[in-house]
């Protein structure tokens, strides 16, 4: 069962790559920076327990929620649904198929064939548009081919898989509404939203607060790894080709207010958007001292990496609270 007239959507980042081809063959086309900020997406959590070999760095909202928010900002119909039998998770890609629609899926891409770097991270979207008796069809990132196919053994894997961050067997469909809302006022209310969410931060580990807490903490990295060279460079990887912290998501939040200058009345928010290009650049340096820290060994890298980690908290907060006033 194969959709012969899918629409790829090419993509940087996975959730809103699936988001972004659930869309497509809807009828609905966005910028990938488009969904992001609509969606709410930009964030930090500095996440880190005795149960994890070493910590967690995210640069976005949490996740589900870009989906759910820019379904909910615009009134497009979507379905979520989450099973913990195996037999209805497959029934609901199926119907979905049936149905001449591809269907979001979330998994831990560890178990995805196509993945050559093998790291569990149970928080991977990717669009699922047909099978046969052995593969299953995916879009998934530009990184990832775009175009790709897992066995369905695989595939069953990766959407029952346990941990951080996992919703076992999750998929989701949606829906052409017929008529948007005006998307200059979601735009506005985006951009005050997320600016609120990440200047008031619930605990002290998210947000510009997150940021200002790991610049404090990578100091003690050497005594919280086993195994430095391994640990560093995977976040490292992590933080700038995979997203997890920064420059992806930042230049994909500059990106979009850049598009969202072009709408009249809202040529301020272009200056923002060149603040965030800087930023972005920043956490880019910070992914190098990272991997430069863990190949040396060397404090000086980690007492580098603290100070542009600070000077990124300042910044941040500070164009935010100009995005907030907008």
């Amino acid at each position: 069962m194969l959709l012969t007239n899918f629409k790829s959507f090419i993509g940087q980042h996975c959730e809103t790559t699936a988001l972004g081809a659930l869309l497509k063959n809807v009828g609905l086309n966005f910028s990938e920076p488009m969904l992001f900020g609509l969606g709410q997406g930009l964030g930090f959590i500095y996440w880190d327990s005795k149960s994890m070999d070493f910590p967690f760095i995210g640069g976005r909202s949490k996740p589900d929620a870009i989906t759910r928010i820019f379904c909910g900002a615009l009134n497009i119909p979507v379905q979520f649904s989450q099973t913990t039998s195996a037999r209805t998770a497959w029934q609901q890609v199926t119907s979905a198929l049936e149905a001449q629609q591809p269907i979001g899926l979330k998994v831990d891409c560890y178990y995805l064939d196509y993945f050559s770097s093998k790291v569990h991270f149970a928080a991977h979207y990717l669009a699922l548009y047909g099978f046969d008796d052995t593969y299953a069809y995916v879009c998934d990132t530009e990184q990832q081919g775009t175009l790709a196919k897992t066995r369905l053994t695989s595939l069953a894997d990766a959407r029952k898989a346990r941990g951080p961050m996992s919703s076992p067997s999750l998929s989701f469909t949606l829906q052409n509404p017929g008529k948007l809302p005006d998307l200059k006022t979601c735009i506005q209310h985006a951009i005050r939203q997320n600016a609120k969410t990440f200047l008031t931060p619930p605990i002290q580990n998210i947000g510009y607060k997150g940021i200002l807490k790991m610049s404090r903490l990578v100091k003690t990295w050497f005594e919280r790894s086993r195994n430095k060279q391994k640990d560093f460079s995977l976040c490292a990887a992590l933080m700038e080709r995979g997203g997890t912290g920064g420059s992806l998501f930042r230049k994909l939040y500059a990106a979009f207010l850049s598009e969202a200058s072009q709408y009249p009345g809202l040529d301020a928010y272009a200056q923002a958007a060149l603040e965030y290009q800087h930023i972005a650049e920043l956490w880019s340096t910070a992914a190098q001292l990272i991997k430069q820290a863990g190949q040396t060994e060397k404090a000086e890298h980690l007492e580098a990496l603290a100070k542009v980690l600070e000077k990124i908290a300042h910044l941040e907060k500070s164009v935010m609270e100009q995005l907030a006033k907008i």
